[in-house]
């Protein structure tokens, strides 16, 4: 399937839960050592994105049920 296609649905997919505007970043991918051994988010973990010139992104994985 061609990357054009997969990048096309996910911007589908992801503005379907959120508005989507000029200059927001979606980012996709899994980074090294993800998954060895594979393990789910959990409540606490930090997710970290940083892109060059642009900045560091930093999100925290907190518990829906609280």
């Amino acid at each position: 399937m061609p990357m054009t296609f997969l990048r096309l649905t996910t911007f589908c997919v992801v503005s379907t839960f959120t508005t989507l505007v000029p200059g927001d970043i979606v980012a996709t991918g899994t980074s090294a050592g993800a998954g060895d051994p594979p393990h789910d988010l959990k409540p606490g973990d930090l997710i970290e994105i940083e892109a060059e010139g642009i900045g560091l992104l930093r999100n925290g994985v907190i518990d829906e049920t609280t």
